[in-house]
């Protein structure tokens, strides 16, 4: 039975990866109304092809704003890897330009400050931001092993530097990733995100693979309807290749995308993946 007429209608902001094509078959499945701004040159266009959607520049907020009216959309999800873009390449139009100028030096300041006052600026315009976890609430990480690995005893004390290290980095509003090695502090995460963090982690471990622990948490003053740590079937596949032993996730504030492929994945690589309570 089709719930479309109980749920309002979605407007999803699609960047690159597997989020949005989720959320799609989501609305899809419970009948839920939606529309795909997907931004151009990040979303995937096999994703957005058979649905309703436009594609739009990051430059083009008043374009955006126009077509969400125009769709009456009734909430707006951000979803997907939008990478931030140098002001000569934005191109902005009016609004943009106007947006740009209230964000002053938020644009500079760290994601947190740029993401919140983008969610401001959305709910101003009459667009109720939700997250991703709000339609896909299975998503969220569960606490404990997610698969038949398991971390050993110094495993375990390695993650909890690795949690305290991480919300330290996130307090500074770096990064959401660590890799932590027999104690130590092996690399953090920073401008390149997650992939390419574990792209270089391997020439700087000290242990014979596969030692290191891959460490993800939400940053303490981070929106949370924006940009939760996430983890997938390739962030296994990328942290193996790397030489780690395993990774780590905030329970009930990260989103582990396909969980069932990523236990699949994991118990073959012979990794552990767990949620953990940062306290």
């Amino acid at each position: 039975m089709s719930t479309s007429n109980a749920l309002p209608k979605l407007g999803i902001i699609a960047g690159g990866g597997r989020m949005p094509a989720l959320l799609i078959q989501a609305c899809a499945s419970e009948g839920r109304p939606f529309f795909v701004l997907a931004v151009e040159g990040h979303a995937e266009v096999e994703v957005v092809e058979k649905v309703p959607h436009r594609f739009i520049r990051l430059g083009m907020v008043g374009d955006a704003l126009k077509l969400l009216k125009h769709e009456k959309i009734e909430q707006v999800v951000m979803a997907g890897h939008v990478g931030r873009p140098s002001l000569s390449s934005l191109r902005p139009d009016f609004v943009t330009t106007k947006l740009i100028a209230r964000l002053g030096s938020n644009i500079f300041n760290g994601d947190d400050a740029l993401l919140t006052s983008i969610v401001q600026f959305l709910e101003g315009e009459g667009f109720p931001v939700i997250g991703a976890d709000d339609v896909l609430k299975s998503l969220l990480a569960p606490l404990g092993t997610l698969g038949k690995h398991a971390p050993t005893q110094a495993q375990e004390a390695d993650i909890v530097i690795g949690v305290k290290a991480a919300r330290a980095l996130g307090a500074l509003d770096i990064g959401q990733a660590i890799v932590v090695e027999k104690g130590y502090v092996l690399a953090v995460e920073a401008a390149e995100g997650t992939e390419g963090l574990l792209a270089r982690v391997g020439a700087l471990k000290q242990y014979p693979a596969p030692d290191g622990i891959l460490i993800k948490v939400k940053k303490p003053a981070q929106e949370r309807r924006i940009d939760l740590p996430t983890i997938g079937p390739k962030t296994i596949e990328d942290a193996h290749k790397a030489g780690l032993a395993g990774i780590a996730v905030e329970a009930g504030c990260s989103i582990i995308l396909d969980q069932s492929k990523v236990a699949e994945i994991a118990d073959a690589l012979g990794l552990f993946v767990v949620g953990v309570d940062h306290a």
